[in-house]
């Protein structure tokens, strides 16, 4: 069943961000013609910390465009909001949100396989990057955060593809619900428990055990919030 077509593909460079000693690759470029393809994602796209971006299991982020329209409502004409990229997506696409998906979904796109793993969790780079202290808990309290995927099988994309869903193992789990339980339905144990026997990347696995045993949630406050600086900030947009 096909999904959507990929709209624009892109990836992006390290730089310093807008806080001292603090780098980012959120500023990606559209890429043209065939892509290569590998465990990390695609080739030529690069993390600022790889402590928590990246990875096999956040190999490509995907942010539908879908949600453009909702974030000029509340930003106004922003430069960024202009064009696909403004949240450091690789895949921009139209017609797929997460209401549309489910965790586990394999989907084929070009010659590869990709498979969702994750949700995103935004964090205080959005901040600086919009321009609004508040950008990443809207993003987390409003359910328009994208997702990951893993690489099942390496190959070659281009923008335009279609992406056809291959297997749905987990129809139950749309990443809408996912959500909800993440983020509003926080210690919903019986939830939580069928969520924990999916097979999730191990840093969800660790925050679902503990919201299970210890009853109560993990602090977002450093995600979320902006850590404080001396002095005015670097510029979070354009070449940053």
């Amino acid at each position: 069943m096909k999904l959507c077509l990929t709209t624009t593909l892109l990836t992006g460079q390290v730089t310093p961000y807008t806080r001292p000693d603090t780098f980012s690759a959120v500023h990606k470029l559209p890429r043209r013609g065939k892509l290569h393809v590998d465990a990390e994602g695609i080739v030529g796209d690069e993390h600022g910390d790889p402590r928590v971006h990246g990875g096999p299991d956040k190999a490509i982020h995907h942010y539908p465009y879908d949600h453009y329209r909702y974030w000029i409502s509340v930003y106004g004409e922003h430069p960024l909001l202009e064009t696909p990229g403004a949240f450091g997506e690789n895949i921009s696409s139209v017609g797929l949100t997460e209401a549309d998906v489910c965790l586990g979904d394999i989907l084929s796109c070009g010659s590869t396989l990709l498979q969702i793993t994750q949700t995103r969790q935004p964090c205080w780079k959005m901040n600086d990057r919009l321009g609004d202290a508040t950008t990443a808990r809207h993003m987390q309290d409003s359910g328009r955060v994208g997702w990951y995927y893993r690489v099942l099988q390496p190959g070659v994309i281009e923008a335009g593809d279609a992406m056809t869903l291959v297997d749905r193992p987990h129809p139950e789990w749309s990443l809408h619900k996912v959500l909800q339980l993440l983020y509003h339905d926080t210690l919903n144990v019986e939830a939580l428990i069928r969520l924990q026997r999916l097979s999730l990347p191990p840093s969800w696995q660790k925050l679902i055990r503990n919201r299970i045993e210890l009853g109560e949630v993990e602090s977002w406050g450093k995600r979320l919030d902006c850590p404080p600086i001396d002095g005015p900030l670097q510029a979070a947009t354009g070449d940053v």
